[in-house]
């Protein structure tokens, strides 16, 4: 039996992804922890999250969980979600300005600093709440069965830059593109919320869930 390891950092719905990916594959073990030898022990990795980056980078030092994401990122299958996505960048516009993980490189804006410098009015409401497609730019074992286009269900006010083309595995636009999952070797991570995104969120979670980290794999 393989272990799935949602790592809990206090911020964000953990109870909703782990319940998700236990319907998705009821023969894996979730688990949500703070304890960063199970998070060790783990097959493999959700990191999710909501809320503010720098509440984030405290909460995951404090927990001593920021070197075990470094870890993990290194050796086995890693998904981030919404938040977990943003904290792999290098650094965030949020509160002031924040360094993250580092893990790729990019940059987090605000919607409305992104609609300025792109010189458009705002399409609608920040934070961008709802459905919303994305298109599949590059392929990769996340998206088996799951129709280039479909709907997943975002909840953000920061988004990421787009990164380049190899990095970049599914893009979105409101009002101006951004990246809405990436991937690089054993890490993939969405903007989106798979666990709210119905079929196809369940879909890519299940994808997750078998996938042994190689790009087609």
């Amino acid at each position: 039996m393989s272990t799935i390891a949602v790592i809990d950092y206090g911020m964000g719905n953990l109870r909703s992804v782990a319940k998700a990916l236990e319907h998705v594959d009821d023969r894996a073990r979730v688990i949500i922890t703070h304890e960063p030898e199970q998070v060790r022990r783990a097959d493999r990795v959700v990191f999710p999250g909501q809320g503010a980056i720098r509440d984030c980078m405290a909460e995951l030092k404090r927990l001593e969980l920021d070197a075990v994401i470094l870890e993990a990122a290194a050796s086995k299958p890693l998904l981030g979600i919404c938040m977990g996505m943003q904290a792999l960048l290098e650094h965030s516009e949020e509160n002031a300005g924040v360094d993250a993980l580092g893990l790729v490189a990019g940059r987090v804006r605000h919607f409305r600093d992104g609609f300025s410098a792109a010189g458009i009015a705002a399409p609608g409401k920040v934070p961008h709440m709802g459905w919303n497609t994305v298109q599949q730019a590059e392929a990769h074992p996340i998206w088996r069965d799951i129709p280039d286009n479909s709907h997943f269900y975002f909840v953000h006010s920061y988004f990421v830059e787009l990164l380049p083309d190899e990095l970049t595995i599914g893009r979105c636009q409101y009002g101006v593109p951004f990246t809405a999952a990436i991937a690089r070797e054993n890490i993939v991570a969405t903007q989106f919320h798979p666990e709210k995104s119905q079929h196809a969120g369940l879909t890519l979670l299940a994808n997750f869930a078998r996938w042994d980290g190689e790009s087609g794999g």
